[in-house]
């Protein structure tokens, strides 16, 4: 199981459940939305390997 959390810039963490939030991000403010079972193998990957997945989102505008 793994929970994921989301922040005002709709970045994506996600972590083990029951783990506490990275030291690098913590000044950020994670807002929980939810425990999921089952994530892609990138994620359970990037979570074995450094404790945590992180997406931020870039969005680039064309005007």
């Amino acid at each position: 199981m793994f929970d994921v959390y989301l922040n005002a810039k709709r970045d994506l963490l996600v972590v083990r459940k029951g783990f506490p939030i990275p030291h690098s991000e913590a000044p950020i403010r994670w807002r929980k939305k939810k425990r999921a079972a089952v994530v892609s193998e990138e994620i359970k990957r990037a979570v074995q390997k450094q404790g945590y997945y992180l997406r931020k989102l870039n969005i680039k505008r064309v005007d």
